[in-house]
């Protein structure tokens, strides 16, 4: 979901001169979170990382503290969900959007925060805090924020759009990409509709699918990571994504331009938390406190490219971003914006539905269909030849009947 940005001259000149002299406090180390590890899981490319002279945040907090960084990234908020409540790993940090933060604390899946250990919770704005999915700043701290946007190629799309209607101009047939989830997708059709993204109202649910489904004869691919190498390449000329993410699409395609369009799109805030089945919840705070130190806050922000929650990097006169409209809009395009809330059960299940019922409906899955038929095909022809060699080697042993 999330990409990195190429970045300026400043992280080499944070990683040669600035990064030495950061140390961690040696009051906050001990021997239960001095050594071992720690479980983290986060958005693709969602940190800086070394390359482009970056720092690589991971290396340095364990170089710091003697604690490896078991680092793995995951595609949208349900797929992080799902492997969440399978249990397989038990993570120390996650990175979730707010929607899904919400959905967390209320099944009892996310724990408190300790903030003696986290005092760098400090640097965070007040316009991020007190948010609705954490009212009283319990279980997160904001990490990133942004926007979902309209990606258009200049070169392919003969106007300036500034509405989510050209998704469904027929005029770009098979050169329009649409979400690969559920939540994005519902929700362009619904702010295209006039309706709010976390209506609980079936009969909304229904006019936004059928919407998507007049769309579907002219989607290309539906995606997430994919959209790089296609809007990149030329592949295809329009599609809906997060706002950080096109900057990094534009440096390796100057023709491609972002809008928000006039309808209006969803602000989101990713923040850091601690799952009630995390191992070491203080290193997990350490870590979390790392983040906020406001030179890797720094490095973060440059590298990511969405907009930080982080006073100290907004006000640092080397932030490249400063003032980037792409990332931080003007306030008529903040205005229009809506963020998701955690819907009930029974309008996620619902969502769900209809969302099947659009992937699964539809010429454009016909290979589908084809792929099951050459299943059966082959799985009854190899029953049949076993079936004709079995008999055969029976015939054999037994001979002819004369010579019983």
């Amino acid at each position: 979901m999330k990409r990195r940005f190429a970045c300026t001259l400043v992280f080499t000149l944070l990683a040669s001169f600035v990064i030495p002299l950061l140390v961690l406090s040696a009051e906050a180390q001990d021997e239960t979170v001095g050594s071992g590890y720690i479980n983290v899981f986060n958005w693709g490319e969602y940190i800086a990382d070394g390359s482009d002279g970056s720092i690589n945040v991971n290396e340095e907090f364990t170089r710091r503290t003697g604690i490896k960084v078991n680092y793995s990234n995951f595609a949208t908020n349900e797929d992080m969900y799902a492997k969440l409540k399978s249990g397989g790993v038990a993570y120390d940090v996650i990175i979730p959007s707010d929607y899904m933060i919400a959905r967390l604390i209320e099944e009892g899946l996310l724990q408190k925060l300790d903030f003696s250990n986290i005092p760098n919770y400090s640097y965070i704005l007040d316009e991020y805090k007190n948010i609705y999915f954490d009212p009283n700043n319990e279980y997160s701290v904001p990490y990133a924020v942004g926007m979902v946007g309209l990606i258009y190629n200049t070169k392919m799309v003969d106007e300036t759009p500034d509405s989510w209607s050209i998704l469904w101009d027929e005029k770009y047939a098979n050169k329009i990409l649409m979400f690969n989830n559920p939540r994005d997708a519902f929700a362009i059709a619904q702010f295209l509709l006039g309706m709010s993204v976390n209506t609980t109202n079936p009969e909304d649910w229904d006019r936004a699918a059928e919407k998507l489904k007049e769309q579907k004869p002219l989607v290309q691919s539906y995606v997430m990571d994919e959209i790089y190498n296609k809007m990149e390449s030329g592949e295809a000329a329009l599609a809906p994504y997060y706002a950080g993410d096109f900057l990094s699409m534009q440096q390796n395609n100057p023709d491609l331009a972002l809008v928000y369009p006039k309808e209006g799109t969803n602000i989101f805030v990713d923040s850091m938390c601690i799952p009630v089945t995390a191992q070491n919840k203080k290193a997990a705070e350490m870590y979390i406190n790392f983040l906020l130190e406001p030179e890797i806050a720094l490095a973060n922000a440059e590298y990511i490219c969405y907009a930080s929650p982080h006073k100290a990097v907004v006000e640092n006169p080397e932030y490249s971003l400063a003032g980037n409209e792409v990332i931080y809009p003007p306030e008529e395009a903040k205005a229009n914006t809506e963020y998701f809330h955690n819907l009930p059960k029974e309008t996620l299940e619902y969502m769900t539905q209809k969302w099947n019922e659009l992937k699964i409906g539809g010429s454009n899955n016909i290979s589908i269909y084809i792929g099951l038929v050459v299943v059966v095909v082959v799985v009854v022809a190899a029953f049949v030849i076993r079936t004709i060699r079995k008999k055969r080697q029976n015939a054999y042993i037994d001979g002819p009947a004369g010579d019983k």
